[in-house]
């Protein structure tokens, strides 16, 4: 591995660090001293990349820093590309286009041998079953989990009685053949999950989630580990 690739891998291995990450674990995943490392993380300071931490503390990558014109394997490029096809076969119209473009985008800055690469990828996204989702804007939804504003729904359970419920949205699930609106119910006092065809109408509210969407998500995840099975 050349120099420049380890940099980059340092660079990926700290974006995905939401904390500081010790030294040892940095070198460790490279496969180089702990020498070598303080080294890299200097020389990635003086290119001005906002690495903070220092040896006996850990380290992190504050937001803001530009990578380097893009260089992605070949296992990358298939990952990328297979994703964003599932996401135009598999999403409504507008994350369909969005995938599009956002590959477009890669496309446009990646050299001119990966780029061949990626427009001569041969993993396809085959037909799936017909997707229910009924008449919900999705886009509405993830408007919403992204500005953290609560939701008024009218909501058709199985037994199609209908309630008027005020939720907090924070996460949208994607399956096979239905989506699901992962929320925080007003009216149950709990987390509840929506399928979005049982959904008959949807109005966005001007008031915000008394929690930050973050703080929600961790908070299913651990009711959902201690959830009886």
């Amino acid at each position: 591995m050349s120099r420049a690739e380890r940099l980059l891998d340092l660079l990926q291995i700290l974006r995905r660090q939401r904390t500081p990450v010790s030294g040892a674990t940095l070198s460790t995943e490279l496969g180089i001293s702990l020498r070598t490392l303080y080294r890299d993380i200097a020389s990635l300071q003086a290119q001005g990349a906002c690495i903070e931490g220092e040896p006996g503390f850990g380290y992190v990558l504050r937001p803001g820093f530009t990578l380097p014109p893009l260089m992605f394997s070949e296992d990358e490029l298939e990952a990328l590309v297979l994703g964003s096809r599932w996401v135009a076969h598999r999403a409504d119209d507008r994350l369909g286009l969005a995938a599009r473009d956002a590959l477009a985008k890669i496309a446009a800055v990646l050299p001119a041998d990966l780029r061949d690469d990626l427009d001569s990828m041969t993993l396809l996204v085959g037909p799936g079953e017909p997707i229910i989702t009924g008449s919900l804007d999705l886009g509405a939804v993830r408007q919403a989990i992204r500005s953290e504003r609560k939701l008024v729904i009218t909501y058709r359970d199985l037994k199609d009685a209908q309630s008027t419920r005020t939720i907090w949205p924070f996460a949208l699930g994607f399956f096979d053949r239905v989506r699901v609106v992962v929320a925080w119910c007003e009216l149950r006092q709990g987390f509840r999950h929506f399928r979005a065809d049982r959904i008959t109408a949807l109005t966005p509210s001007e008031e915000g989630f008394p929690r930050r969407r973050q703080v929600l998500l961790r908070e299913w995840r651990e009711a959902e580990r201690i959830a009886p099975q």
